[in-house]
């Protein structure tokens, strides 16, 4: 096809939209309070969390969201993104209508067109896909609930392609690292059990910033019973501030900490021997292989005095079972994240707190069918095995290498669809690998709420309603009892936005693919499924939230017989599968390399808030953290000649200068690193709060360091250094 040109949806759109109130001193509405209510139960989608809700308008127009109190996720209390998400319905900057890629006077721009027009354009590529290389040749990313109706609409199409950016860029170490130790994940929400733990070891996890609302609460139950908290970071965080001790490690030094705590566990005894005997397997080559990593050792590694390293391994061994070395969430670090994962889970282990209460806990779901429609048909190729042969133990899409196997005429992927996920800004270096995939495909497409940069490359934009204006599907997450939320539309769909679950029916029909989409309103999928466990959609929309009883312990009784779903049964501290393919059975440790004088380690982390680049230009949210600031230690300030407020550039190892961003001088940062809040720095005018705001710290990822064993990709091998530059307003 002939050559994309990146294109601006504010160059073609303009800014000529009203903009909101609060910019232009109109009236103020109303005092709250003093009309009719009416209130509708929500799901919100601001995060992944899912934490239910209900939505109150007065007199038709949008006045609050607040939490449920019967939400076991949110426990009745939205954070700071959630009752600000009335903002992803009112911002002025949404997308209102479908765009279609065209050429004029030999220029490519975009236009907008009818849903009749954008959906025949893509049903007719896809035809074309399928008729020229297969019907298996499509792929989608997707972050989003919304998503999984289009992964429908592929599987029943043929395509199996899929990826979730979150694995390969945040979760997906941790999850096979738990996997091939325990025989299964974490979960989502993570089934921590902090607010009955006695000590709670939070390495690298940002509690207090990243605010997952129920394991934010939970942690601060712990704190107020006076739980020992023991925190890992080069910065003094939110979470270091509340802690007994606080462990300022050099960057990319964790395996040898961790390392040196199972040496002191089993060296003085303090292990649950009785559980290790009990579940576990591999005890013995653990045993020998920690005898090089002494604290004296680690000191020497990490900056962390083996006096310390010893006094906080005994403070979780004299509180263990009660114990929690929390297993995080982005983990995606060194390259070496599965390991570093693999270590945290063999020291809770070590500590006996799987299945043990303070520890990890079982969690239920609620057993929910699927609605009846036919089986998808079977693809013509098992596209992980092309696409992702090295790495065989990968359980899901490795983003990187989708987006590899979509470059050049022979790729493998013809085809994309990008649901809710602005690539640009999850991807580290994906400039120019985006930009090549773009050029070589057939098709892409991209669904989303906001002119996000992902945009800039595609064929078609559809613009979906927010998840106030829509049914979307039961959330049925594993928790500590099972429980349903339903989130219903508490208004009518702005502007010509669509839901999902509409586009994905409508592309179906157009392919005579309606059989797998045979419902009229996805309010009949939703009804029919409630019914089928003793509810309905008239019982959830008066409720919101339904808890159902457990049907299973939730923690491991004395002497329980366990059987793990690992190879062998028990827990693995020495993983037969993982030297089968070639990888070390156990975790090792490889020294980080070392910034160069004059450059800083490239720390990045959360901010209450906001999720990442999704929320920056949401107006409610924005009056709140309008740009980020990059955090220097006082010592590297004064050799710099900076002061709070300056602003600089950073320029990363490989010459990618940033934005400009505001400097804040701390001693909350060591001197050899630096800090920023990641999501800013958006470069579409269209977001018209967001654009130009901050440092984009993903684009100074320019090296990557991959992890072997499942292809995670490490961001956190950047260095940058600072340029000044004279603020003008």
């Amino acid at each position: 096809m002939k050559r994309r040109e990146f294109l601006k949806l504010s160059a073609i759109l303009g800014a000529g939209t009203a903009a909101p109130g609060f910019l232009t001193g109109c009236s103020p509405p109303p005092l709250p309070g003093t009309g009719a209510v009416e209130t509708s139960p929500t799901v919100c989608n601001i995060c992944f969390w899912r934490c239910a809700g209900t939505v109150y308008q007065e007199n038709g127009e949008p006045w609050k969201v607040v939490g449920n109190p019967e939400d076991l996720h949110s426990m009745g209390r939205l954070c700071t993104r959630g009752t600000g998400g009335l903002g992803s319905y009112l911002d002025p900057d949404r997308l209102r209508q479908p765009m279609l890629r065209v050429e004029r006077n030999g220029r490519q721009t975009f236009q907008p067109v009818s849903w009749d027009e954008a959906l025949d354009f893509i049903a007719e590529r896809m035809r074309g896909i399928a008729e020229q290389h297969g019907e298996d040749r499509l792929c989608l990313f997707s972050h989003g609930v919304g998503g999984s109706h289009f992964r429908k609409l592929l599987a029943s199409f043929g395509s199996r392609g899929y990826a979730q950016p979150s694995f390969a860029q945040c979760r997906g170490p941790r999850d096979v690292g738990f996997a091939l130790t325990f025989g299964e994940g974490v979960g989502s929400p993570d089934r921590t059990d902090m607010e009955h733990s006695r000590c709670i070891v939070l390495i690298g996890s940002h509690l207090g910033e990243n605010l997952h609302n129920g394991q934010v609460q939970t942690w601060i139950q712990a704190l107020e019973k006076q739980a020992t908290v023991i925190t890992v970071d080069p910065r003094f965080s939110v979470a270091a501030g509340k802690s007994k001790h606080w462990l300022p490690i050099r960057p990319g030094t964790d395996m040898a900490l961790l390392l040196a705590w199972m040496h002191v566990l089993i060296n003085e005894g303090l292990y649950d021997a009785d559980y290790i005997a009990r579940y576990a397997t591999g005890f013995e080559q653990l045993a020998a292989h920690v005898q090089p990593f002494s604290p004296e050792w680690a000191f020497l590694e990490t900056g962390i005095s083996a006096a310390k390293i010893r006094e906080t391994a005994r403070e979780m061994a004299h509180h263990a079972p009660a114990s929690l070395v929390h297993p995080g969430r982005h983990v995606t670090w060194y390259g070496d994240d599965t390991q570093r994962s693999r270590a945290i889970a063999i020291l809770n282990a070590l500590l006996g707190s799987w299945g043990r209460k303070g520890g990890f806990y079982n969690q239920e779901k609620v057993d929910l069918p699927d609605y009846p429609t036919p089986e998808a048909p079977k693809p013509r190729s098992d596209w992980q095995a092309v696409v992702q042969k090295d790495f065989p133990l990968a359980p899901s899409g490795i983003t990187n290498a989708i987006i590899d196997a979509s470059i050049g005429p022979d790729a493998f992927f013809k085809g994309w669809f990008v649901y809710g996920t602005n690539l640009p800004f999850t991807i580290p270096d994906s400039a120019r690998n985006l930009e090549a995939a773009a050029q070589s495909l057939d098709l892409f497409v991209v669904i989303d709420t906001m002119p996000a940069e992902i945009t800039g490359y595609a064929d078609v934009v559809l613009p979906e309603c927010t998840y106030l204006e829509r049914i979307d599907p039961i959330r049925n997450s594993p928790e500590r009892n099972p429980s349903l939320a339903v989130s219903m539309p508490a208004f009518e769909p702005r502007h010509e936005t669509k839901p999902a679950w509409w586009m994905a029916k409508q592309l179906a029909e157009r392919l005579d693919l309606g059989r797998y989409f045979p419902w009229d309103d996805y309010a009949e999928v939703v009804d029919w499924q409630l019914q089928q466990v003793g509810s309905s959609l008239e019982e959830m929309q008066r409720l919101g939230v339904k808890n159902f009883p457990r049907t299973t312990p939730m923690y491991f009784t004395p002497g329980q017989s366990v059987e793990f779903f690992t190879e062998s049964g028990k827990i693995e501290l020495y993983s037969a599968m993982l030297a089968g393919f070639g990888q070390d059975p156990m975790p090792v440790y490889t020294r980080p390399e070392r910034p160069e004088p004059g450059y800083f380690h490239l720390n990045y982390g959360r901010a209450p808030a906001h999720t990442f680049g999704r929320t920056i230009n949401n107006p409610q949210l924005f009056e709140l953290m309008p740009e980020n600031a990059v955090w220097v230690n006082p010592l590297v300030a004064n050799e710099l000649g900076l002061n709070s407020g300056d602003y600089v550039r950073l320029k990363n190892q490989d010459g990618v200068i940033s934005n400009r961003v505001r400097v804040r001088v701390t001693e909350r940062i060591r001197p050899d690193s630096v800090y920023i809040v990641h999501g800013f720095g958006h470069t579409d005018a269209r977001q018209r709060l967001a654009a130009g705001r901050g440092a984009d710290d993903n684009g100074l990822m320019t090296r990557i360091l991959v992890d072997p064993i499942m292809g995670g990709t490490g961001m956190r091998g950047n260095f940058v250094t600072l340029i000044s530059e004279e603020y003008t307003a």
